[in-house]
């Protein structure tokens, strides 16, 4: 039996912690336990969730920052050389994932799985810039930190975000030594930081059993619908940006389809099945050159999309942010959402594509519109259900950037596909 326990992934751990939390949420809500003691448990949990909600803000700034001065300025030399590529693949990705953000908003708000959710908010929630209130006067100014300490200290992410942007740019022109140190330097935060958010994952399973828990102790469990409803919105909305998105882009670039999803039919199965676009990345370069796509081309594009073009995690975000507002019962209009999309554009490109790094880039967003970060711990309960399909987006969009930019350089060389597969037939 022990044995067994050691060998459960930290999502299998979140799996049971769900399963838990339901139980002990239908305990509460069920009128078996004294008021008392129900009132007792339903504090007990809320400790236990803010505990790990606080966790989780203390990793946003320093991981973001860091990640991405690295992607920004890390990636000058490769952009000198590389040239046109650089420049069409940078557009590319843009270009895609805002694509992407637009259809999860739409989803989302046709679908509106969030409402007739009420999540139980904490007294100490901090509202940077409050969505009934945002103009665009409130916007602009926003753009303009004063302070990268105030910024950081109150998770306005926004402003981390611009500040990183141009500190990265600033450090792209700086030559010799001093920047190695400051590259250095910032790629050691970052790692250090992914690590950190490893070990607060460690504890995600106390937290989504205890917000599991606490928000169906509150609304019983009919909860369990709008969660379900979540998935199924976000299964549906990967499934027509594939549709309507990419498969658009492959005719346009006279990419063929079926022969392209053959070739990277196994490493998006393991990025499913994974959950890690990263585990299936060193298959996927080998295949896109067997399909036609020269290796420089490959070397650059998909290694840079993977910061700057996770076309099912900016997906995800849109919707997530949204939902969690649908759910706090907190009306964003249309302006409001455009500039929750252009903090989307920007805050996206600046975590790796590994395991729930995502969740980090929800709460600052949450944070920075005045949602309540109490909803990331309930999507953290059907984040391993979401997460499977977002990544195996994620490096779909990126074996498709590679061809597609190979196209436009010209380079893009179908028969080598038809010439391996007649050498090497296996």
């Amino acid at each position: 039996m022990t044995s067994l326990l050691r060998r459960l992934s930290l999502s299998q751990w979140i799996l049971v912690a769900l399963v838990l939390g339901i139980g002990l949420g239908w305990l509460i809500s069920s009128g078996s336990l004294s008021p008392t003691a129900a009132g007792n448990l339903k504090l007990a949990c809320k400790l236990v969730a803010n505990g790990f909600l606080h966790l989780v803000k203390c990793v946003i700034v320093p991981l973001i920052f860091s990640t991405l001065v690295v992607g920004i300025a890390g990636h000058s030399d490769d952009m000198k050389a590389m040239g046109r590529i650089a420049l069409k693949a940078i557009i590319y990705f843009e270009i895609v994932t805002t694509a992407a953000l637009f259809v999860g908003l739409g989803a989302v708000n046709l679908v509106q799985p969030g409402v007739g959710l009420t999540i139980p908010t904490s007294t100490d929630a901090d509202t940077n810039l409050p969505a009934a209130k945002v103009s665009v006067e409130a916007v602009f100014e926003h753009l303009t930190p004063q302070s990268f300490f105030d910024s950081a200290a109150r998770n306005d992410i926004l402003q981390v975000v611009i500040y990183a942007m141009l500190f990265g740019v600033a450090l792209s022109q700086v030559k010799g030594r001093h920047k190695v140190v400051m590259l250095e330097f910032f790629e050691a935060v970052s790692q250090v930081m992914f690590k950190f958010t490893a070990v607060i994952m460690l504890a995600a399973p106390f937290g989504v059993s205890a917000a599991i828990a606490g928000t169906i102790g509150q609304n019983g469990l009919g909860v369990l619908k709008n969660l379900g409803a979540l998935v199924l919105t976000l299964y549906g909305a990967l499934a027509v940006f594939v549709l309507v998105v990419l498969v658009p882009v492959m005719l346009v670039c006279r990419i063929p389809v079926m022969r392209f999803f053959r070739t990277v039919r196994e490493p998006t199965l393991l990025a499913f099945t994974t959950a890690t676009s990263e585990a299936a990345l060193p298959d996927a370069m080998m295949l896109m050159e067997k399909f036609g796509v020269p290796r420089r081309i490959v070397s650059f594009v998909m290694p840079t999309g993977y910061s700057f073009n996770l076309d099912g995690s900016t997906l995800h975000l849109a919707l997530a942010s949204v939902f969690v507002s649908q759910a706090a019962g907190i009306h964003l209009d249309f302006k409001t959402q455009m500039m929750m999309v252009l903090t989307l554009m920007l805050t996206s490109k600046g975590v790796a594509a590994v395991p729930r790094a995502s969740l980090v880039i929800l709460s600052g967003t949450l944070a920075t519109f005045g949602l309540p970060l109490e909803g990331v711990a309930l999507i953290l309960g059907v984040d391993a259900f979401m997460d499977m399909a977002r990544t195996s987006v994620n490096l779909l969009g990126n074996c498709l950037a590679s061809a597609v930019v190979a196209r436009w350089e010209g380079d893009l060389n179908l028969t080598l596909h038809e010439t391996v597969s007649i050498e090497d037939p296996g």
